[in-house]
């Protein structure tokens, strides 16, 4: 008992002495904030003296009256921590800072309602820092352009959305590749208490065209000078980020250095970790001014509402225009022109510790930043289904947003001029991706593919690819990544995702098994213009063909393939297991046709078609394996399109393994109960959509 109430005696201390010392503090800041009657601001930036007299005693009480505040202060912190020791509480579950809005000015960055407790890692020299409020919202501004940033820039945010806690606003300067990428990847990612904005990056060119410069970033390398221009006026201050960089922690913490800010500082920079402003990499290198080392320009915190009251942009246009006289050209974009302008007035510029911007190139004195790792900084649709019913999971595919990456590689493609092009559409899985290289030889064209891959996964695909020169030797081919989630293949929602970034007038629909016969591409042109396909409703179907060999001497025209048909090497596709599918083709008639000829939609008829790309899109509820061409060449057919044969055309379906759907459908009898309800229900749909012209689907699939 004499322990406990000794335990009580020193809490009631401690805690008299907290709340005491904060009020005594400022009574007595209070007391000698007046000077002859008059306040005196603790604030030099604010501060605006009447008489020299003033001034100078003035600046001589700030002085004092600041290192007492500052002294005052850390007792307080110190206090508190032992009151939360006594308590059995750590400092972290405090909740002290409830304002949102901070000053930068100097005395005023550790307030009493700024509370530390966050430590840069295990860093001896680290200093401890006011948290975050848990609900502000952290704003970050990124460069980006082309197909390769856009790559990076998901790595960047993965490893940011990785640690947080806080709200993000992810403010995108972006070309219009890059938005086209990030705007569909952010949409269908969906992450809670995340949002971006974009502004366009080639409004912005003629801002810094004016400017010569050697580094690989090219013109958007220097794009980070106008930011005060380019974010929102009310926007008061921004982290900026290259998109190479990984984060290793909160970025909150990093947020929370502004709040070390003092007087003039509006700019947080690591300093630089090669000796490239030193001069001395070679012989005659002449490096663009710099403050000693210089500073890294891939981490900046900005003030932005400062940068503007200092005339940021007339200040770093002055400073380029006088270097560049000499210089002229830029070596490392717009860091160049950060450094000239700090080297010219560095009060503006607060250092970071350099644990904020690891630099791994080569001639960098990163291992001395940290110790170990550790150191590094760096839904109402489906409200609306029933969870009891047995086929809940398949229902729910078709409301599930895949998160999707398009143009994950680069691509350049600009369509025929004669509006004749098409471009081949497929989908396909990790286990499929030994047909690209294949297809590629078979088909010049321009490809728009789906890729339904993990993280991981896409990862090794990259490297797939750039280890292929038949994929790196072609621009004209288009891999969107749509991320896995649930556990169905979405097959029609890649087909989809590949239809919609089609940019020719026509598309293929094919599948990843099949190869197309040498010198399709340019038949299927022919056959657009002789059909009339931009003015008709017309399917021009290309006959499939399959081989059971996996070493297959290619037919280089009809009458081989005919010839290998007759020898049992190759067969219609799917002869053995699914004839209705392919059936209505008519591959006798096909055998001896010249000219293209029209053939009846008929129950189960599946056939590989081009199409205009206005065509209609495929029917999400149909996942994994079965009805999920079907349930398409239906609504085409309801649409009244013309189904044609073309007489010279083929494709051959390649062996493979059986897929993990089409094993589920076979040994799952819940499977195909589900996949039945689902095509009666497709069938009702097109009942309501096409009213009496769908009754023929009902009857067909009766006497079928």
């Amino acid at each position: 008992m004499l322990g406990i109430c000794r335990g009580r005696r020193k809490f009631l201390a401690a805690s008299l002495t907290v709340l005491c010392i904060p009020a005594v503090t400022w009574l007595y800041l209070f007391a000698g904030s007046f000077e002859d009657g008059k306040p005196v601001s603790l604030s030099p930036l604010e501060s605006q003296p009447h008489s020299p007299r003033y001034a100078a005693a003035g600046q001589r009480e700030r002085e004092s009256l600041e290192v007492r505040v500052r002294e005052v202060e850390e007792e307080n912190r110190a206090l508190r921590r032992q009151l939360s020791l006594a308590q059995g509480r750590g400092p972290a579950h405090r909740h002290g800072n409830h304002s949102k809005t901070y000053s930068m000015e100097e005395g005023t960055g550790d307030s009493e309602n700024l509370r530390a407790g966050i430590v840069a890692g295990n860093s001896s020299e680290c200093g401890q820092q006011p948290v975050v409020e848990k609900c502000e919202t952290i704003h970050v501004a990124i460069v980006c352009a082309g197909y390769n940033a856009s790559r990076d820039v998901v790595t960047l945010v993965k490893s940011v959305l990785f640690h947080r806690r806080n709200p993000l606003h992810f403010h995108l300067i972006a070309d219009s590749i890059a938005e086209q990428i990030l705007a569909t990847l952010f949409q269908t990612w969906m992450v809670p208490a995340v949002r971006v904005d974009f502004y366009n990056a080639d409004e912005l060119k003629s801002e810094v065209s004016w400017i010569p410069n050697k580094h690989y970033s090219g013109i958007y390398g220097l794009m980070k000078l106008v930011l005060t221009k380019t974010l929102p006026a009310n926007l008061e201050r921004v982290i900026v980020l290259d998109t190479d960089i990984t984060f290793a922690t909160d970025i909150a913490e990093l947020w929370a250095v502004f709040h070390k800010f003092k007087g003039q500082q509006v700019l947080g920079l690591v300093e630089n970790q090669s000796d490239w402003y030193l001069g001395n990499l070679w012989k005659n290198h002449r490096p663009w001014p710099a403050l000693g080392r210089g500073y890294n320009t891939g981490v900046i915190l900005l003030l932005l509402d400062k940068l503007r009251k200092m005339k940021w942009e007339q200040m770093w246009r002055l400073t380029a225009e006088r270097e560049l006289m000499g210089m002229l050209s830029t070596s490392l974009a717009d860091q160049d022109i950060f450094n000239a302008v700090i080297k010219q007035n560095p009060f503006l510029v607060y250092q970071l510790p350099c644990f904020w911007n690891v630099q791994l190139s080569d001639h960098t004195r990163s291992e001395q930043c940290y110790r170990d790792v550790s150191d590094l900084k760096l839904q109402k649709q489906l409200s609306e289904l029933d969870e009891d019913d047995l086929c809940y999971e398949f229902r729910r595919e078709r409301f599930t947003v895949h998160r999707t990456h398009l143009y994950f590689l680069h691509y350049e493609y600009e369509p025929a001029s004669d509006n004749t092009d098409v471009t081949l559409v497929a989908q396909l899985s990790m286990d499929r991706l030994q047909m690209l290289e294949a297809i590629c030889k078979h088909w010049e064209g321009p490809i728009s593919l789906a890729l339904y891959l993990s993280d991981a996964e896409a990862q090794q695909f990259l490297r797939y690819a750039q280890g292929s020169e038949v994929l790196m030797s072609r621009h004209n081919v288009a891999y969107h990544i749509v991320y896995k989630e649930g556990q169905f293949y979405p097959v029609n929602l890649l087909r989809n995702v590949a239809m919609k970034h089609v940019g020719t007038p026509y598309m293929f629909l094919s599948d990843i098994d099949f190869l197309p016969m040498y010198g399709l591409y340019e038949y299927l042109r022919k056959s657009v213009i002789q059909l009339d396909l931009a003015n008709t409703k017309k399917a021009m179907i290309v006959p499939a063909f399959e081989t059971l060999r996996y070493r297959l001497s290619f037919p280089k025209s009809k009458a081989e393939l005919l010839s290998m048909l007759d020898m049992g090497t190759l067969f219609t596709f799917r002869y053995h297991v699914w004839t209705k599918g392919h059936a209505p083709t008519n591959f006798a008639k096909w055998r001896t046709a010249t000219t293209p000829y029209r053939v009846e939609w008929e129950a189960d008829f599946e056939p590989y078609v081009v199409v205009r790309r206005d065509c209609p899109e495929y029917d999400r509820r149909f996942v994994g394996f079965g009805w999920n061409k079907v349930a398409h060449i239906m609504e085409l057919d309801a649409q009244e399109y013309e189904f044609i044969v073309l007489p010279n055309a083929y494709m051959i379906h390649m062996p493979h393994a059986p897929s993990f759907d089409i094993t589920k459908f076979r040994s799952n009898k819940q499977y195909r109960i589900c996949l039945k309800t689902l095509k009666e229900e497709f069938q009702q749909d097109m009942s309501r959509r096409y009213g009496f012209a769908a009754l023929k689907y009902l009857t067909a699939e009766n006497n079928s």
